[in-house]
């Protein structure tokens, strides 16, 4: 590494990602720290403690997010934010969002340690809920405050279990006061792992993110008839499951069409009454298409439904549809990715300009404040299961830039 001598310490980077990494952990090797659980409360709460450590001004909002403050020489400049999550998927990996928190509190430290003081402000921030995977909303939090998702239908919002975000919130003492919504800020910033295997493959150690995939998610629920699996001949049957399989299988072909640039997934599925010798009655399910292209993304959005409901009129059932979110290519802020380029450049790194293929907070808070994304290699490309690795440099090199770019935006000149 070259360009520099206000380095981050890579060994107490590396050490903090594994201290966090025992919140929850896994005997795979991995993370269950799903969000508003009491794990989850205990992820907050060191991370709480690591912060005011440090003397930055911890607050919290209606949703949960956690900002934590640095002051600047100016008061009158707009705060540079970054950040990430630290909840995990249910078989999680330890990197996945606890990188981007992790490396901003190591950035934190690095300011501490070389005593300065930025002109502008400095927020590091916590996102609630941003994997989705226990109240089906991803992005939650960042959704909540970007304006994307109303607060009180989110706040309502039930898991499996039947208890709400609200309650689950009130359970581990993380429902704050401070306003969930935008506030004045100069610009975001967040690394993340890259989820996927390019930048291993090409042997690049930072992925410049120009902007994020479009995207568009349902809810699914398909409506039958429960009936004894031993006496329901085929021309009686209205099998819920069966047409949930002929639309998966939709998915799947409908993704496969648009060559290596699609995606297409049902990873999320329920089935009632889930009785070996009971045809399955009704099925609820996720699904998702993501795409580069914004007008790819409408004509799938288009073709699906359509298609979807013939399957479910030919298996003679009622099939129900609703549309979570759908979001265009979302570029990011030009300025910002700038200033990750040089950074990276400055410090000797190979570089691979890249779009997001996986939904991030910054995506949200995009909308609102100029936003730029860090990528690093993981290994294999493997991400949402608990084998998910990086290497201790590589961890170092995504802080290293983290640090260069926020510094830059922190202390243009006005």
């Amino acid at each position: 590494m070259s360009g520099t001598n206000q380095r981050i310490d890579g060994k107490r980077l590396w050490d903090s990602l594994m201290a966090m990494a025992e919140i929850g952990a896994t005997p795979k090797g991995g993370v269950r720290r799903l969000t508003l659980t009491e794990v989850d409360r205990r992820g907050r709460d060191q991370f709480r403690a690591w912060c005011e450590a440090l003397g930055l001004k911890v607050r919290v909002d209606g949703m949960g997010n956690m900002f934590a403050r640095r002051e600047g020489r100016d008061p009158d400049r707009l705060p540079v934010l970054f950040g990430s999550h630290l909840d995990s998927q249910p078989t999680g990996g330890k990197f996945d969002g606890a990188l981007g928190v992790i490396a901003g509190l190591e950035l934190m430290r690095t300011l501490n340690d070389l005593g300065i003081v930025t002109e502008a402000p400095l927020e590091l921030i916590n996102w609630t809920d941003e994997e989705g995977s226990r109240f089906g909303r991803s992005l939650m939090g960042s959704g909540v405050w970007a304006g994307e998702y109303p607060m009180e239908p989110m706040l309502a919002t039930k898991d499996v279990d039947g208890i709400t975000v609200g309650e689950a919130l009130d359970a581990i003492g993380y429902r704050g006061d401070a306003p969930t919504e935008p506030f004045p800020a100069d610009a975001y910033f967040e690394l993340h792992i890259e989820q996927g295997p390019i930048l291993e493959r090409e042997g690049k150690a930072i992925g410049v993110v120009t902007g994020a995939q479009a995207q568009v998610w349902y809810d699914a629920r398909v409506i039958g008839q429960d009936a004894h699996a031993g006496t329901t001949p085929p021309s009686a049957r209205r099998d819920a499951l069966l047409c949930t399989a002929r639309i998966i299988d939709l998915v799947d072909r409908m993704m496969r069409a648009r060559g290596e640039d699609g995606r297409g997934t049902v990873g999320f599925l329920q089935v009632l009454p889930n009785s070996r010798n009971v045809i399955p009655g009704e099925t609820r399910f996720s699904v998702e298409f993501r795409h580069p292209s914004t007008e790819e993304i409408d004509r799938l959005d288009a073709q699906f439904p359509r298609e979807a409901g013939f399957i479910a009129r030919d298996c003679g059932v009622t099939l129900e549809l609703a549309t979570v979110f759908k979001n265009p290519l979302q570029p990011f802020d030009p300025g910002c990715v700038d200033l990750v380029r040089q950074a990276a450049a400055r410090l000797g790194y190979p570089t691979r300009e890249i779009v997001s293929g996986a939904g991030h907070d910054a995506v949200y808070v995009s909308k609102s404040i100029p936003t730029a994304m860090i990528f690093t290699p993981c290994k294999d490309g493997l991400s949402h299961n608990e084998a998910e690795s990086i290497r201790p440099e590589e961890a170092e090199a995504g802080c290293q830039v983290l640090f260069e770019a926020v510094l830059a935006r922190a202390n243009r000149a006005r």
